[in-house]
């Protein structure tokens, strides 16, 4: 048997690679090298800047050519960070030894000791990581999901006006337009992903145990409260003044929460639609080529929004898991944040792949307009609220002798198919003022859709 060992073992390195590979480049091992050798650039420069240990701000061209370091990051330098690790046994000593290495080659070799300065690794590894998780949301993610809002927002605009029976508890219920209840999707979603954009992604670079000891003692006329805040804000990022070794993970806590919560949101959306297109409402647009089925050539499969159920799924149990996780840490630093956040990648991964499906499967159905109208004509029962409602704003108003509409309507409707007609004749038998009967009798389920149309207005 051939040997496959150095095939992908994850579907989104293999199978997914094409939705999942913007991801890479931020959420990689690589991508989080690439932002520990940002961090340590801009902290030596952030030393330097201060004078510490008595140096002085570096010239211009030596900054660009330190921060050329990490622009010009590439498939050798991952290597050497390789070789590196391969004797150190620790990644973020390897991004050390490594950047002495650079700096020996840029004439700046007086500057080595100031590399990972009064640092432990996790103030490296909590700035690198919120870099590259708020590039990955809002470069990757936040474009994907605004895809799929842009191509709600589009259907709903376009269905605006199409009635179709409702079904609150699976029942046939007081109508609406399909462009009205796919404009609650626009509304949700637009509500949640400003929740998180709102997360504040914090960050520290205060040693060990969190108290600048280490700093003090080596230059104890540095305010490095000021500095540290200075460093870490010029990072895109906002300074957290108190934490143990460790920064706390709060924003990731509240991040992958309202992660989840968009990605409930999208769950709710793939079924909604998956049942509309079983019900007939939503018809598939076949696609050249395309195989619904291996044995009944008929089939058009609802794929696209299958695949993305269950990859949301799978986003929500490791976004979930990452929330409950790094909500902890014992005393002042465990060690089980570390790989538990190595698996970002993975949760972002797979919401990234169910986006990408609902964008390509809402790109490819359309509005069975004569499909709604004929189930909305089978249900002429519908109407019933909308006559006892009538009624009872009649009597209010002093223009009805009718007592107690709802069971009047009740028992002419409940659990039985009422015609058109018989809904006629019932509306005349009850007495009521010529402007009441002519609006009533007007009515059809097709019309009896209130403001949904205008509604839709909010979200264009």
């Amino acid at each position: 048997m051939t040997d496959l060992a150095d095939q992908p073992l994850s579907p989104l390195d293999g199978r997914y690679r094409a939705a999942t590979a913007p991801l890479a480049a931020h959420l990689s091992e690589a991508g989080l090298n690439r932002a520990r050798v940002h961090v340590e650039v801009e902290w030596l420069i952030a030393l330097t800047d201060a004078g510490v240990a008595g140096t002085a701000p570096l010239p211009e061209a030596r900054r660009r050519a330190l921060r050329a370091l990490v622009t010009d990051f590439d498939a050798e330098d991952v290597a050497r960070l390789a070789e590196h690790e391969a004797v150190t046994r620790h990644d973020v000593k390897a991004v050390e030894y490594f950047l002495r290495d650079a700096l020996e080659a840029l004439g700046l070799r007086e500057l080595g000791e100031l590399v990972h300065f009064a640092c432990t690794s996790e103030d490296i590894n909590n700035l690198a990581t919120a870099l590259t998780v708020q590039a990955s949301v809002r470069d990757v993610w936040i474009p994907a999901l605004d895809a799929v809002i842009e191509r709600l927002r589009d259907l709903a605009v376009r269905w605006a006006d199409a009635p179709m029976l409702a079904r609150t508890h699976g029942q046939p219920a007081t109508p609406t337009t399909m462009g009205k209840e796919v404009a609650v999707f626009v509304h949700r979603l637009q509500r949640v992903r400003a929740r998180i954009l709102r997360v504040e992604i914090t960050g520290k670079a205060n040693g060990a145990s969190g108290d600048f000891a280490a700093h003090v003692v080596a230059a104890p006329d540095v305010d490095w409260q000021a500095l540290t805040r200075g460093f870490v804000e010029g990072l895109g990022l906002v300074w957290n003044p108190l934490t143990t070794q460790i920064e706390s993970h709060d924003w990731q806590v509240e991040l992958y929460g309202a992660l989840e919560h968009a990605g409930g949101v999208l769950h709710n959306l793939c079924t909604d639609v998956w049942m509309y297109i079983a019900w007939g409402y939503l018809v598939q647009v076949p696609q050249a080529g395309a195989t619904g089925s291996s044995t009944m050539p008929h089939k058009v499969n609802p794929i696209r929004f299958e695949n993305a159920e269950a990859n949301l799924e799978l986003a929500q149990g490791v976004l979930g898991t990452l929330r409950r996780t790094l909500v902890t840490s014992r005393w002042q630093r465990d060690l089980t944040d570390s790989t538990t956040q190595r698996n970002i990648g993975v949760g972002l991964g797979h919401g990234l792949v169910a986006l990408d499906n609902l964008r390509r499967g809402l790109d490819e159905i359309d509005l069975d307009r004569a499909r709604l109208l004929a189930d909305l004509e089978a249900n002429q029962e519908v109407l019933g609220e909308a006559i006892q409602t009538v009624v009872r704003a009649e009597i209010v108003a002093g223009r009805s002798t009718a007592t107690n509409p709802y069971e009047l309507v009740k028992a002419l409707t409940r659990g039985r198919r009422v015609t058109a007609e018989a809904m006629r004749e019932f509306v005349a038998e009850l007495g009521l003022a010529d402007d009441a009967a002519a609006r009533l009798a007007a009515l059809t389920p097709s019309t009896y859709t209130g403001l949904a149309a205008t509604l839709v207005d909010h979200v264009r």
